[in-house]
């Protein structure tokens, strides 16, 4: 009987020879399918044993051929599996001990090179050499890998896999050693790779958690500073005939703004709005310039913050109290009664700052009726304010013209407050464990309005001065009201429709905002040269430098304001853990999703999967995950008229912010175990 051994794209196959021509031969398998093979792909003819004996009897007898003394037998010249299995056995090697020297020289790359169908050639010996190290490495990374997983599923966490923990769970090397000792340890103990962490006491504390997770993704240099000196202004600057004041919350140590009016009672009002001026010390490509560039922005997050610049930096030129603080001053000319503008004048000067008032002291007396004259004002600048409020509602109705329809915050802003053990406000990073105190603030507030007015004007008027002048800026635009239209920042002025100005700039928070720096450096050239500024401004139009920048401030705030929501909605599920919250008041959105009543707090509850946008809903909270950020949480009630569970048709919303709201919603991880096999625009911002 006539049989044959051949090569099918790489597999080794035998049968009965059936018919041969000149360039082929019909082989019928064991399986009775019937293949035309070429001559060439022919390796060995044979009559006994059997076609599937003689494979398994190859494969067999191929594992016990000693590779290193094979090697040694080849010859430095080309040679075929027989020459080989006649050196290695004997003279009269079979058939047998031919298909095993194939086998195993096709299966050892490393030692052999594989050059036509049967014939080989030796590996050099350093060849040879490096490819027994890099087998050695994988034997011993599998153990390593076995080990660690084993570890991990008696609850321990092996060191290594420690120090890589946040890689492992958002930004994994799959080839890596740890990360596949979690997934390993995963399918073995059949538990998500979180929950298996945890248990495995890698993941401690759900606050340092998310915290070390954005340091690793965004500030992964840490959040020190290098040693930096604070340079002097060397500017000549006129002092103000202002005493100004500032507005912000108790925390805030950037003050950026400033107020200030004169003229009250003559006709003419001059409205000035007074910005912190570290453009004029802070030099493009300086060494300060590379670190606020760097950083891009200030973090917030309750209890702490990640400033843009060292504190000593900030201190220098921030507006403080009882000093006369370098500035860039916007002064606005208004008819008193009217509050039509007659002029605007743009100045560089050292800017009295007679008081810094705060939010948390003020906002309960500084009140819509104290402002109009319904009640008494007894609190620093009364007059002041009060002019400051009427103008702040006349410039925000011109702009809802503008917008086509009323700016309406029917929902609250709300003020986190954390407290130690004591009783006092950390004066480090928090750990997690603090007490924390969630206040509403109403948006739209008297001094809220005040101030994010008068930012809006400074912003949009230097914004449309500076194009004027032929000097790029970095603009916000937004070209419609519609859904889905987002803000987008650009080099040219273009309309805000969702704010009603025809362009808007951020200039107004230059020692917290790194765009805010850039558009005050040009600013600062229209001030001191006039219409040659284009000519001396640091950024000259088309200039790429600006693109980079817009490119990476928009990732580095959307990251930034991404971690803020995340932190806030763990503080907000600490705050329901702290006062034994088991039952919330909710309007349903869409798809199941409700926003808590008197919480910054948008979650998912079974049961309002039907119900229409807009119903008032009572859910139970039957669980509270700080890791993941899930609240878990069920219909009991409807709070309307209409019964709950009724199926109605939802209606339209406003899906962005619904996005903002979830924008620190439940966590997501980078690990794939089955693979292995913001404030509104203008508004003033937070401390």
């Amino acid at each position: 009987m006539n049989y044959a051994l051949f090569d099918d794209a790489g597999k080794f196959l035998a049968g009965r020879v059936m018919s041969e021509a000149d360039s082929s031969i019909q082989v019928e398998l064991d399986s009775g399918k019937r293949v035309k093979v070429k001559s060439s792909h022919v390796l060995l003819r044979f009559d006994k044993p059997l076609p599937a004996e003689l494979i398994a009897q190859g494969q067999a007898l191929a594992r016990e051929i000693d590779l290193d003394l094979a090697w040694e037998f080849a010859g430095e010249a080309e040679f075929g599996f027989a020459d080989l299995a006649r050196d290695y056995f004997d003279k009269s090697a079979g058939p047998v001990q031919q298909a095993a020297a194939l086998f195993r020289l096709f299966e050892a790359p490393h030692y052999f090179r594989r050059m036509t169908k049967g014939v080989f050639r030796k590996a050099p010996e350093e060849t040879v050499k490096a490819a027994l190290l890099g087998i050695e490495r994988k034997r011993l990374q599998a153990l390593q890998i076995q080990e660690w997983a084993t570890e991990l599923v008696a609850g321990q966490t092996p060191q290594p896999i420690r120090d890589q923990l946040y890689k492992i769970l958002f930004r994994p090397d799959k080839n890596a050693a740890e990360y596949k000792a979690v997934v390993e340890a995963s399918r073995r103990a059949q538990r998500s790779p979180l929950d298996l962490l945890k248990a495995a006491g890698a993941i401690s504390s759900p606050y340092q958690f998310h915290w070390r997770r954005f340091l690793f993704e965004e500030l992964a240099k840490g959040t020190g500073f290098p040693p930096l000196e604070a340079p002097p202004i060397k500017d000549e600057l006129p002092r103000a005939d202002v005493a100004a004041f500032s507005i912000d919350d108790s925390q805030t140590t950037e003050i950026d703004d400033a107020l200030s009016v004169r003229g009250l009672g003559t006709g003419t009002v001059v409205f000035g709005v007074h910005i912190a001026a570290p453009g004029l010390a802070i030099l493009p490509d300086g060494p300060i310039d590379r670190v606020a560039r760097d950083r891009l922005s200030t973090v917030y997050m309750p209890g702490w913050k990640v400033t843009m610049l060292p504190d000593a930096i900030v201190e220098k030129y921030t507006l403080a109290e009882g000093r006369d603080c370098p500035a860039l001053s916007l002064y606005v000319t208004f008819d008193e009664a009217t509050l039509e503008i007659r002029g605007t004048e743009t100045k560089l000067e050292a800017v009295p700052i007679a008081a810094n008032l705060r939010h948390d002291k003020l906002d309960a007396v500084v009140t819509e009726e104290s402002l109009t004259g319904a009640a008494p004002a007894d609190y620093p600048f009364a007059t002041e304010l009060a002019f400051t409020f009427r103008l702040a509602r006349h410039l925000k109705a011109l702009r809802e013209v503008a917008r086509g329809k009323p700016e309406n915050f029917n929902r609250p802003d709300y003020n986190f407050r954390l407290e130690t053990a004591d009783g006092t406000s950390p004066t480090s990073e928090p750990k997690g464990d603090e007490k924390v105190i969630i206040s509403e603030r109403r948006r739209g507030a008297p001094l809220d309005l005040i101030v994010s007015e008068a930012m809006i004007l400074a912003n949009s008027t230097w914004g449309g001065w500076i194009a004027e002048m032929g000097v790029p800026g970095i603009y916000r635009s937004q070209a419609s009201m519609a859904p889905g239209v987002k803000v987008r920042m650009g080099i040219r002025p273009a309309p805000h429709a969702g704010m009603g100005v025809a362009q808007y700039t951020w200039s107004t928070s230059p020692l917290r905002r790194y765009v805010d720096l850039v558009n005050q450096w040009q600013i600062i050239s229209c001030v001191r040269n006039g219409r040659m500024a284009p000519l001396s401004a640091p950024f000259k139009p088309k200039d790429a430098t600006l693109f980079s920048i817009i490119s990476g401030f928009d990732t580095a705030y959307a990251a930034y304001n991404g971690f803020q929501n995340g932190i806030e909605r763990f503080w907000t599920l600490r705050w329901l853990q702290q006062n034994d919250v088991t039952e919330l008041d909710a309007a349903v959105l869409k798809d199941g999703l409700v926003r808590a009543d008197t919480l910054p707090l948008v979650f998912k509850a079974a049961g309002c999967d039907g119900l229409a946008r807009g119903a008032h809903v009572r859910v139970r909270v039957d669980g509270v995950d700080l890791l993941t950020l899930d609240l878990h949480a069920r219909l009991v009630a409807r709070l309307d008229d209409e019964p709950a569970g009724a199926d109605a048709a939802s209606e339209g919303g406003d899906d962005a912010e619904e996005a903002e709201d979830l924008g620190g919603g439940p966590l997501t991880l980078a690990i794939d175990v089955d693979e292995e096999t913001p404030p509104a625009e203008g508004a003033a911002t937070p401390a």
